[in-house]
């Protein structure tokens, strides 16, 4: 049943910079500058009208709830905005340039996976290999005429084998999804514990068990997915590079990703995530 849920555009909430941050990977642009996604067991289109949003959806959760959630919209962006424009004039220019970014609650089996895939990866690629696993092994569902497909559970893929993996252009991470898999399936990680966890680097330990999960798709999985952690800062190239040119001022061979660590949580505190997010899309955009 389609279901409708119309809202006052809430302050520090943008379409285009929360789908285009390098956070998620299911939202397309539609003709009309609307976007689509497919949020767990649902499909939602989200319509800037004027100064309000309104989202439509067909599933199985309720509208309302489901986007106070996914979209974070009951945390203060506005204040959390406000305290990290004081730290630099970079965190106030970066926080200017994509002022909109809301981190969303993904699910977190769906973010352990994508960002097992995003590794050594570039994201229309990423797209279309979870595209392809979501149309094997998800469930359709139509939405305005036309065909969407929820992201896999573990239990969908408990029979899958590493060629099929191979075969949807997964390439090297083959192995990796499928040992994750089954970890998950024998309960060596209890992804419900991992969410009732309030000991950021206990979970860290665990998430990095995975197969396919180092430190930077670690912090990724925790701060993009419903784990939420604001404190942690994932480093790749590009962030390296930025906190280099905006703070280290050293040549590109001395700085390691230790001393980026150390900088952003004494700079960043508890808010590092978010400052990683608003440097990371205002420096590439």
């Amino acid at each position: 049943m389609e279901q409708q849920y119309i809202i006052e555009k809430p302050p520090c909430f943008d379409l285009k910079d929360t789908f285009t941050c390098g956070q998620c990977f299911r939202w397309k642009k539609n003709t009309d500058n609307s976007y689509t996604g497919v949020v767990r067991q649902n499909v939602i289109q989200v319509t800037a009208q004027s100064k309000k949003y309104c989202f439509t959806s067909v599933g199985n959760e309720d509208i309302k709830t489901l986007v106070h959630q996914y979209f974070d919209l009951e945390r203060n962006y506005l204040t959390l905005q406000k305290q990290l424009a004081k730290i630099d004039s970079n965190m106030k220019t970066s926080i200017e340039y994509g002022k909109g970014i809301r981190l969303l609650n993904q699910d977190l089996w769906e973010t352990i996976v994508s960002f097992i895939i995003s590794a050594n990866n570039n994201i229309p690629r990423i797209e279309k290999i979870i595209q392809r696993l979501a149309q094997a092994y998800g469930k359709k569902i139509e939405f305005k005429g036309r065909d969407y497909y929820t992201f896999p559970l573990p239990q969908d893929l408990k029979d899958v084998t590493i060629e099929e993996f191979r075969n949807l252009g997964l390439g090297f991470r083959d192995k990796r999804m499928y040992e994750t898999t089954h970890m998950i399936l024998e309960n060596k990680v209890n992804l419900q514990e991992l969410e009732q966890n309030p000991h950021t680097e206990a979970v860290r330990e665990t998430l990095l068990t995975l197969s396919g999960v180092g430190p930077k798709v670690a912090d990724c999985i925790l701060l993009f997915s419903t784990l939420k952690r604001l404190e942690v800062f994932p480093i790749d190239v590009w962030i390296s590079r930025v906190m280099n040119e905006l703070y280290l001022h050293e040549p590109e061979n001395k700085v390691n990703k230790a001393k980026i660590q150390l900088l952003a949580e004494q700079k960043f505190g508890n808010l590092a995530g978010m400052a990683q997010q608003y440097l990371f899309y205002w420096r590439r955009g």
